[in-house]
């Protein structure tokens, strides 16, 4: 991918940040939530992560399942950071490949009593994720605090890459309420036209 490409997701991304919350030194850095998936899904969000100033207070969330996400993230705290500047939370996963449609509802109404405790205790600025499952209980966690005001709950959601013509179903359910939405492809665009193309391939 070209570099000006990851340049332009970045400066998006802290131009939203700036305008939303202007911090001053003494105050706590920006708390930036990133939802793991397993697989690609986890790939291309480290990918993302790695476009950002590494000063930010990261916390992540990844399913009880998924020791995928587990090891890439102490990879990548390892790889940028020399003292512990993250979190990491765990929470049932939503939704096991192949389950059936009915539990699934269950399976996320589990999850939702997991995000409660989550959104507390990080109280994130931004709300970053990508497609996988478990980022939909947490959106909507955090949807809810924000409207009580106990965090800012800013959700920025990048579709993944592998959505050419037709939208991820936890891209459908966050596209209404999402503060920033970007798409990889501009057939995407004809459905929904609140969404953002950034012109190339950004994972």
């Amino acid at each position: 991918m070209d570099v000006w490409l990851w340049a332009l997701l970045a400066t998006l991304i802290l131009l939203l940040w700036v305008l939303m919350r202007r911090r001053t030194h003494n105050e706590q850095p920006t708390r930036i939530l990133a939802i793991a998936g397993s697989g690609g899904h986890t790939t291309e969000l480290m990918r993302l992560l790695s476009s950002l100033p590494t000063n930010l207070e990261r916390h992540y969330v990844l399913a009880n399942t998924d020791h995928f996400s587990k090891k890439k993230i102490l990879e990548f705290e390892t790889k940028i950071s020399t003292k512990s500047n993250h979190f990491t939370y765990v929470i049932p996963r939503s939704r096991e490949v192949a389950q059936s449609w009915i539990s699934t509802i269950f399976s996320t109404l589990f999850s939702l009593l997991y995000c409660i405790p989550v959104i507390v205790k990080s109280k994130p600025d931004i709300i970053l994720c990508n497609g996988p499952g478990t980022c939909v209980p947490i959106c909507y966690t955090a949807l809810l605090f924000k409207l009580f005001g106990i965090c800012r709950g800013e959700i920025i959601f990048v579709e993944s890459i592998c959505r050419v013509t037709s939208m991820s179903l936890s891209g459908k359910l966050i596209y209404p309420f999402a503060t920033k939405f970007f798409i990889q492809w501009p057939q995407l665009l004809e459905n929904y036209p609140k969404a953002i193309y950034l012109n190339g391939r950004i994972c």
